[in-house]
């Protein structure tokens, strides 16, 4: 309860001191009372795809001879605030609390009703625009929350998290085209394998990003069918039949991304599947930026005692004891992200199964870890490229370790057969000798056949005189 001034409003249950500045009322005050529960709020994408629900609500009930054009447009100006942020202040219940969201729903409409009031020329209070009546008109909690997890969501990924990922693959590919020339041993099972392009490591970090984005646009698509219209259980019981398709199509119109009612409501507030199945795409894409950031900071490891085969950006000390000590820290700080976006998804899985009957019960936390993924992966994935990435230099130790690379032996398998090849291998790993150096003294390949074979530029593309295509 507020230690200052309080006003009286009241909802179904009775009267409610609220504190006298805030625009919420009694069923919000409530919420603030019985949860408690932490500091976490539903953040700045959701409110603002509320108040764009609440903004079409308004514009589609006038539309429809529901609404009085006074009671639209205050509705209207005071939801346009609502979705710029504005109101942000006056949305205070905590994410852990009724299943549906209904509290944050009813915070939403009590803080447009009462700004709504005053924009007439009314006070807080009276209602003089009615939070259910008025703002919440053809609406349920049980509908207006998942179809503002999906437009939420639908919004930050094509505006924040695509964009950010296409940076990075834009990052990746630049990198990908200065390496082509560099040849280096490559490794599987973190042994020696084969020779590699560092530019064809790099045009596979790419890729997987690119993939990662294909992903994203699928999870779009299921993201774009949204519950509006289902009211209740699905039935659309205390709705007009057009009011949900009239909110998509302007929605639509207003923000780019395209957002259509469901054609099955049974299922569209039933269940988190479209979340659940957006929310393994992000969890996809953290696994990506986990092995590519892996990856560069081991290749980038030493500088003496390690692979160091990269030179990463040194953009702050490492050590408060070790002097002159430099950490992969960008590297580090996009892992740490990865294991955090994993974790919201395995919350979320479980929001996913808090699904009965005719509603999912877990809709506020849902909410909250998928709009956290998404906000984490655009920040990390934009840090990573523009600090690190596109500072990263290739050594000259990958080139220089490749003639002593015990599996260019793979190239002599066509001419000499891989029982052959395998004991010239061990003949060199023990004695220290290189392939070249033992293939001399073993087989009867002339100096042009040991050039041909052992051109390890050759072996990174197919081709029986590179070796075979399996290994």
């Amino acid at each position: 309860m507020s230690d200052g001034p309080v006003r009286q409003e009241k909802d179904s249950m009775g009267q409610m001191d609220v504190p006298a500045d805030a625009y919420y009322g009694a069923s919000t005050q409530r919420a603030v009372v019985n949860f408690p529960i932490s500091n976490l709020r539903l953040d700045r994408p959701f409110i603002h795809a509320l108040g764009l629900i609440k903004l079409a609500a308004a514009r589609v009930n006038a539309d429809l001879g529901l609404l009085e054009p006074r009671i639209e447009d205050a509705i209207v100006t005071a939801a346009t605030e609502v979705a710029d942020g504005k109101l942000d202040k006056h949305f205070v219940v905590d994410v852990f609390q009724t299943g549906s969201g209904t509290s944050t729903n009813m915070n939403a409409n009590e803080v447009i009703a009462n700004r709504a009031s005053e924009i007439i020329g009314g006070e807080r209070g009276p209602r003089t625009v009615h939070a259910n009546d008025h703002v919440n008109l053809g609406q349920s909690s049980n509908d207006v929350i998942p179809t503002a997890i999906h437009i939420s969501a639908l919004i930050e990924i094509e505006e924040r998290l695509i964009p950010a990922l296409r940076r990075l693959q834009t990052a990746l590919e630049s990198k990908s085209k200065e390496f082509w020339d560099v040849v280096k041993t490559g490794r599987t099972h973190l042994q020696d394998a084969t020779p590699i392009r560092l530019g064809q490591e790099f045009l596979g970090y790419a890729g997987q990003i690119e993939r990662g984005i294909r992903r994203l646009r699928d999870a779009q698509e299921e993201l774009s069918e949204v519950a509006l219209g289902g009211t209740a259980v699905g039935t659309g019981v205390n709705t007009h039949p057009e009011f949900a398709s009239r909110i998509c199509a302007l929605l639509s119109q207003e923000l780019g991304v395209a957002i259509h009612e469901t054609d099955n409501h049974f299922q569209a507030q039933s269940n988190l599947d479209a979340v659940l199945e957006t929310s393994g795409s992000l969890r996809t894409v953290a696994v990506s930026l986990q092995k590519i950031a892996n990856d560069i900071r081991w290749l980038g490891s030493g500088p003496r005692a390690g692979l160091g085969e990269l030179s990463l950006p040194e953009v702050q000390p490492g050590s408060s004891i070790m002097p002159g000590k430099v950490n992969p820290v960008i590297a580090e700080s996009l892992i740490q992200v990865s294991a955090q976006v994993i974790g919201c998804d395995a919350a979320v899985a479980q929001a996913a199964q808090g699904s009965y009957f005719e509603l999912n019960l877990m809709m506020p936390v849902a909410a909250y870890n998928l709009l956290e993924a998404i906000e984490l992966l655009a920040s990390a994935s934009q840090n990573f490229s523009e600090r690190c990435v596109v500072g990263v230099t290739a050594t000259q130790r990958g080139p220089e370790m490749v003639e002593r690379g015990l599996m260019l032996t793979t190239g002599l398998v066509p001419a000499i057969g891989y029982d052959a090849a395998a004991d010239i291998a061990k003949e060199a790993a023990k004695t220290g000798r290189t392939i070249r150096e033992v293939a001399r003294e073993k087989t009867d390949l002339s100096e042009d056949d040991l050039n041909r074979l052992l051109d390890a530029a050759k072996m990174t593309a197919p081709g029986l005189d590179a070796g075979p295509v399996s290994g």
